[in-house]
């Protein structure tokens, strides 16, 4: 005669009670595993993004790098036939020309973003709400 444990033993001499106890305790000890698992893998899932935020951040870095090497080349090319003061002052007017189209095209952008209200389902949920009424009112 094999011997089971009280946990394990033949279900068909467990009470009602017994068994819900058993579900209870098996589904609560599915969650608590889920969420372990859920916690794992997030952490895992962090790393990775801090590993990749910062690989951005240094691409990022870099390519500033690159754009004012970009900039001192320009100055150089221009120095040739120019004093170096014009060289530089010609691309720094280019350069604030840039900035400012670059600047009246975000503020016309974010001109048209704003309010930040989803206007449309606020249209569509208040004519979805009149035909309610009147629907309710025939």
């Amino acid at each position: 005669m094999t011997t089971a444990h009280p946990r394990y033993r033949s279900r068909s001499d467990a009470s009602v009670g017994e068994l819900v106890q058993e579900a209870s305790q098996e589904l609560t000890d599915l969650v608590r595993a889920e969420m372990r698992l859920a916690q794992t893998e997030m952490t895992q899932k962090g790393k990775r993004l801090g590993v990749g935020g910062a690989s951005f951040g240094g691409a990022g870095l870099v390519g500033f790098l690159a754009l004012q090497a970009m900039v001192a080349t320009a100055i150089a090319a221009l120095a040739v036939p120019l004093p170096v003061w014009a060289a530089g002052l010609i691309i720094t007017g280019a350069l604030l020309v840039v900035a400012a189209l670059m600047a009246a095209f975000g503020k016309a952008k974010v001109a048209r973003a704003t309010p930040p209200t989803p206007e449309q389902t606020v249209d569509s949920v208040r004519a979805d709400l009149a035909e309610i009424k009147e629907r309710a009112q025939r």
